[in-house]
C-alpha cells in the first residue's frame, strides 16, 4: 500500500523531496565522521604508525574547517526548511483546474466520520475522493486531541476538541491509501484507521449516488452509536450492518446541515426539529437547530454545552 516513500499526491511528493535534501545535507557532516573515526582509531592505536608529535597542539585551518562546515550546513538547513515549511502550509489552498471538494472530518474514540456537506452524505471507515481535484478538509474532534494523517498524500495535522483545523490535499493517482490517527488517545488508538480511495470523477459520482440510495439516515439513534467508544467495525455491528467487509464501511444519507459546526462548538442538537428522512426529488435538507442547554449535563448525542465562539487552530 502506498505510503510516505511512495507518494500519491503533490504534497507528499514535495515532502519526500525535502526529506532527501535534508538527508543529503546532513550526510556532508556525518559521512566524514563515520569514515574517519575507525581510521583514527587504527592509525593512533598503541604501536601504530602515526608520527609522534609531542609539541603539536593546534591547527588553525583544521579548527576553522571543523566548525565552519557544521555551521554552514545548519544555516542552509534553517533557511531551506523555513521556506519549504511555509510553502507547504496545510492551510494554503492547492491550485487546480477544478473547484476544491469540501470534506468535514470529526474524530471520535476510535473512528473518523467524513461528512460531504455539499453532497449531503457521510461515511465511516472509508474516505472517497476524486483524483486531480483539490480537497479542502475541515477537521475537529468530538473527544480528545487526535492527529489526522494519510501518509501517501502527506501533511499530518492535529485535530482538537472545539476547534477547527484545516488541511488541503490532492491525489494525483487512483488507488487505495491507508489513513490513521497518529496521536495516542486510548486503548483503541491502534484501530482508528480508514481507507482512502482516490477514484476518477465518474466513480466518485457513482459513490455519491450509491451512498444517497443505500445510506441510512444520520439521526439521533445513529449518532448515539457513533459517539460511543469503539472503532467503525463496532459501530457497524451496533447499527446492524454486515461487518464481513474488510473495511467495515458505513454510509449515511441524508446528513443534517451544520452538524459539523454544532459538534465543534459543543452545542446540543435538537433532533426533534431535524428531518433526516430520505429527501424527495427537489427537496432541500433541514438544518440542525441549536437550543440553549437546560443544565450542564451531556450525553452521547448532545456534546457538552458551551457558548464558545468558533475558533480556528493554527497548524
Amino acid at each position: 500500500m502506498p505510503g510516505f516513500m511512495n507518494p500519491q499526491g503533490q504534497v507528499a511528493e514535495a515532502q519526500r523531496y525535502h526529506f532527501w535534501v535534508v538527508i543529503a545535507l546532513v550526510m556532508i557532516v556525518v559521512i566524514p565522521v563515520i569514515i574517519q573515526t575507525p581510521l583514527i582509531l587504527w592509525r593512533y592505536r598503541y604501536r601504530g604508525h602515526a608520527v609522534y608529535r609531542p609539541k603539536w597542539y593546534m591547527s588553525r585551518w583544521l579548527d576553522i574547517v571543523m566548525w565552519a562546515v557544521p555551521i554552514l550546513i545548519v544555516a542552509i538547513l534553517s533557511v531551506y526548511v523555513w521556506r519549504q515549511t511555509h510553502e507547504l502550509d496545510p492551510y494554503r489552498p492547492i491550485a487546480g483546474d477544478k473547484p476544491p471538494l469540501e470534506i468535514q472530518v470529526v474524530g471520535y474514540d476510535w473512528k473518523w466520520l467524513f461528512i460531504y456537506p455539499d453532497q449531503g452524505i457521510a461515511t465511516m471507515g472509508q474516505l472517497v475522493i476524486p483524483v486531480d481535484r483539490p480537497i479542502a478538509f475541515s477537521l475537529t474532534s468530538a473527544t480528545v486531541l487526535q492527529s489526522f494523517f494519510i501518509p501517501a498524500l502527506g501533511s499530518q495535522i492535529d485535530v482538537m476538541n472545539r476547534m477547527v483545523t484545516r488541511l488541503h490535499l490532492k491525489a494525483d493517482h487512483p488507488g487505495r491509501f491507508e489513513g490513521k490517527n497518529m496521536q495516542y488517545n486510548g486503548e483503541g488508538f491502534h484501530r482508528q484507521r480508514f481507507i482512502t480511495r482516490a477514484v476518477d470523477d465518474d466513480a466518485f459520482d457513482d459513490f455519491v449516488q450509491r451512498t444517497r440510495e443505500q445510506g441510512q439516515p444520520l439521526n439521533q439513534s445513529a449518532y448515539k452509536i457513533i459517539a460511543q467508544k469503539g472503532d467503525n467495525r463496532d459501530a457497524a455491528r451496533a447499527l446492524g450492518l454486515d461487518t464481513h467487509d474488510s473495511d467495515a464501511v458505513i454510509r449515511f444519507a441524508p446528513v443534517p446541515d451544520g452538524l459539523f459546526h454544532i459538534i465543534m462548538e459543543g452545542s446540543p442538537i435538537d433532533w426533534s426539529t431535524t428531518d433526516v428522512s430520505p429527501p424527495q426529488l427537489g427537496a432541500t435538507r433541514t438544518s440542525v437547530i441549536q437550543t440553549p442547554p437546560d443544565d450542564d449535563t451531556s450525553s452521547a448525542s448532545d456534546p457538552q454545552s458551551s457558548s464558545h465562539q468558533h475558533k480556528e487552530a493554527q497548524p
